[in-house]
């Protein structure tokens, strides 16, 4: 699929609220058998900087690792809070195309609904795709929460604008807590469900986890050596 960058802040913001009127937040059946992690670094060579992503895709329950597939691409958008999708999407387009797998759930290591304008990356990626997909950030864009107890599996509402946009998760007893939403085709309820299924041993899912580790080595690599492998 290709993907079209606006041509200016304005532009962006006004594509952003239509795109976000075609967000579902409803479940819909699935047969969950494959599950993607997606996670985005950055590097910088010379003036110029570089978003590199990761897609790792997993056996669901299992958490078997399928597929990794990476994609490296000049950044052609400058950065503001609230439009990094637009720095991301295209070489997260890129790196989709190279997949082999087709992942039933994504998830992203950033925002779903819990947005200004309801359309973090996950949320715009499931439009553009027609994915179901999940937003796990590990820190909170907007919104105002309660701290949850510190048992796994607590959580409490994030609200947005009066208006629940996600959950704040805590994924394993005491450690900081992960902000869910939902990014298209599911429900707030069951974004945290899944999410805490998938977080087995670590305080990420194992999907975004090892999407992280995974760009990790790769921007070293390329950091190191100036190539994609």
């Amino acid at each position: 699929m290709e993907f079209k960058i606006p041509q200016s802040y304005k532009a962006a913001i006004a594509e952003q609220r239509k795109l976000a009127q075609n967000v579902c937040i409803e479940d819909e059946e699935i047969l969950l058998k494959i599950v993607a992690g997606v996670d985005v670094a950055y590097s910088r060579r010379g003036k110029e900087a570089w978003a590199i992503v990761g897609i790792v895709t997993m056996e669901w329950e299992t958490f078997q690792p399928i597929e990794f597939v990476h994609a490296i691409c000049p950044v052609s958008f400058p950065y503001l809070t609230g439009l990094l999708s637009y720095r991301e999407l295209p070489v997260l387009i890129e790196a989709l195309n190279k997949l082999q797998s087709a992942p039933d759930l994504w998830m992203f290591d950033g925002a779903g609904i819990a947005h200004p304008r309801k359309i973090g990356l996950a949320s715009h990626f499931g439009v553009l795709t027609n994915s179901v997909t999940i937003g796990v950030a590990k820190s909170r864009l907007v919104g105002e929460y309660e701290e949850p107890a510190i048992e796994k599996g607590s959580v409490s509402p994030l609200y947005f604008n009066s208006e629940q946009v996600g959950v704040v998760l805590r994924s394993r007893r005491a450690v900081k807590p992960l902000f869910i939403s939902p990014g298209h085709r599911i429900s707030i309820e069951k974004a945290a469900l899944l999410v805490l299924k998938a977080c087995v041993r670590y305080r990420l899912p194992e999907p975004t986890r090892a999407a992280h580790c995974y760009v990790t080595e790769v921007r070293r690599k390329f950091v190191e050596r100036g190539v994609e492998a």
